[in-house]
């Protein structure tokens, strides 16, 4: 099969498309024929070995999976003997390491596909929606009527996050660039701010959940922001270890919190997103799409930070 590969820690160019060996099916597996996958900030992260500090997890010398990506949407092709819950024929989405070829063997995070998005739009629900989803329920605890800010509305989480805070029932408020700002109304936003012409922290409002997908606000910016007994998920921060530390370090500020997390992908949230997405209510925002053999040049665009929402790979 037909696979993007690399053998050592680089920019883009790193990335090869190689033929290579179908994966094994045993007898717990579901093998999928990938029709699209989508990249994130951490395959461009794995792919560079970068930050240092998380080399243990990507390979201390060069990469330990050789093929990256993890979100996927396919057809199921095969099923190991003790899989009952798919069959061959099945249209699934979900995530698994080394997405960015033509086969993936996995099935612990396949879910059927809503019959309401194409593959290209599955295929970019995983890692993101999934982080989304437990940020805002999970690690802000949101309620109905509550005030959200998205720092970041206009990304690849910042889109899914505006649409899922507005279905628990919150107030939204989306912080982007000019050129997005009818984007992220689109999706749903009470509210969009333009980081170009204001600045959300001296404004005068105060939000109950700030979502920081960016990284580029000081601690002390977000806690005048929030109410006084606000929480700020970090999500941002581009690999800096000090931006990553500070929820540990600062926990609660007083009666503000301050925590950041690494989703989990599991079944029941990628359901729920299933569900959301076959109800209308939440709609995967795809800016750009490139065939497999492109697949590199899909990262060199997501680093540079300008995608509007997700950026898709088709095999």
């Amino acid at each position: 099969m037909k696979a993007i590969v690399q053998d050592t820690f680089g920019p883009p160019d790193v990335l090869r498309l190689e033929e290579v060996d179908p994966p094994e099916v045993g007898a717990d597996d579901v093998l999928v024929r990938v029709h699209a996958a989508s990249v994130n900030p951490a395959d461009w992260h794995a792919m560079r070995g970068s930050p240092w500090f998380a080399r243990p997890m990507f390979g201390l010398l060069k990469p330990k999976q050789r093929t990256p990506g993890v979100d996927l949407a396919g057809v199921v092709e095969s099923v190991g003997e003790n899989v009952m819950h798919l069959q061959p024929g099945d249209e699934i989405f979900g995530a698994r390491s080394g997405s960015l070829a033509e086969l993936v063997c996995g099935g612990k995070n396949f879910v059927p596909k809503p019959a309401a998005l194409s593959f290209e739009q599955a295929g970019s629900v995983a890692i993101a929606g999934c982080t989304a989803l437990q940020a805002l329920r999970d690690k802000a605890g949101l309620e109905p009527g509550q005030r959200v800010l998205v720092n970041g509305a206009a990304g690849g989480v910042g889109t899914f996050a505006v649409q899922i805070a507005k279905s628990m029932g919150a107030l939204v408020t989306g912080v982007c660039s000019t050129r997005n700002v009818e984007l992220v109304r689109s999706l749903g936003a009470d509210e969009v701010v333009d980081y170009t012409a204001e600045d959300f922290t001296r404004s005068g409002e105060r939000y109950d959940v700030i979502v920081d997908l960016v990284g580029n606000r000081s601690t002390a910016d977000l806690r005048q922001a929030l109410t006084p007994n606000g929480t700020a998920v970090l999500i941002g921060g581009n690999g800096k270890l000090h931006e990553l530390l500070a929820p540990l370090v600062l926990g609660r500020f007083g009666s503000q919190r301050f925590v950041s997390f690494v989703a989990k992908i599991n079944k029941d949230d990628l359901t729920t997103l299933g569900e959301l997405a076959e109800a209308g209510t939440l709609t995967p925002v795809i800016d750009r799409t490139y065939p497999l053999e492109e697949a590199a040049e899909a990262i060199r665009y997501l680093e540079t930070g300008h995608a509007r929402g997700k950026v898709v790979v088709t095999v």
